[in-house]
């Protein structure tokens, strides 16, 4: 185990590879405040920075929620002005998550609402208990989602069933968020971290030039026409051609054994 990061709100270990983010508030069902959203963003700035984190698993403390959603004692008091800088601020976090190269798999252990759906599309892969919860129910306090829930819900699932849980603000069980696409697996409670672990030791299996720039191409393109996505994946696949992982990778295949990749 290498050097923790010791966080207030957040509990933060790196183990084999893998960089645990446990949200440790629950109490109040690790609900989002803003010391809470800065520890978050120290915390993944810490597992891009250290190249002996292969992934990360994000997770919450207690059986009951993941993120049950923003700490609406703290948003009961906003202003317009505060809340469109504590909306741009919970964007770049989760900007982070999403772009820092390395997979992360949201481990969704209960409710996933409003901030917390937010924050589990962020992440590279989502794999839910059979008991998990997800919504986005901020028009019923007269607000929309706010950390990019209103652009990241529409291209996991589609415009129209995107609106559809925004203007209703309704929950659906980790069943239904299966079937239309918002997370990649139902699990067992008891083998949800399990399962994320080992979902992160294939992929960090693979090469991790090729993994990060995956990443990349994916994120990139789509934010782009399709034509520029064509460019910007050739231009990738040129630069992947030039590393010794590649050559290593055919190599490997060619020989009939398991390569040994070494990031290079």
């Amino acid at each position: 185990m290498t050097d923790q990061l010791t966080l207030a709100n957040v509990r933060y270990e790196k183990r084999d590879g893998i960089a645990y983010v446990i949200l440790n508030r629950p109490k109040v069902l690790n609900a989002l405040n803003t010391p809470t959203w800065i520890d978050l963003q120290k915390a993944f700035e810490d597992a891009k920075a250290d190249a002996s984190v292969h992934g990360v698993i994000l997770t919450g403390a207690g059986d009951k929620a993941f993120i049950a959603g923003a700490d609406i004692s703290e948003l009961a008091h906003v202003d317009a002005y505060e809340a469109e800088e504590s909306s741009r601020f919970g964007q770049d976090v989760l900007n982070l998550i999403e772009n820092i190269g390395k997979p992360v798999v949201a481990a969704i252990n209960g409710f996933a609402l409003g901030g917390g759906c937010e924050t589990a599309m962020a992440c590279t892969i989502r794999i839910a208990a059979e008991h998990a919860k997800f919504g986005q129910p901020e028009v019923k306090l007269g607000l929309l989602p706010g950390g990019g829930g209103t652009q990241r819900l529409p291209r996991l699932v589609g415009k129209g069933r995107a609106l559809q849980l925004i203007l209703t603000g309704e929950t659906i069980s980790a069943q239904e968020a299966y079937r239309i696409g918002l997370v990649n697996e139902v699990v067992p409670a008891a083998d949800l971290i399990a399962r994320a672990e080992a979902i992160l030791k294939q992929i960090s299996a693979n090469a991790p030039i090729a993994v990060k720039f995956s990443l990349e191409a994916t994120n990139k393109g789509l934010e782009t026409s399709q034509t520029e996505g064509f460019a910007l994946e050739a231009s990738y696949f040129g630069i992947c051609a030039a590393t010794e992982d590649k050559k290593e990778g055919t190599s490997a295949f060619l020989e009939k054994r398991a390569p040994q990749f070494h990031g290079r």
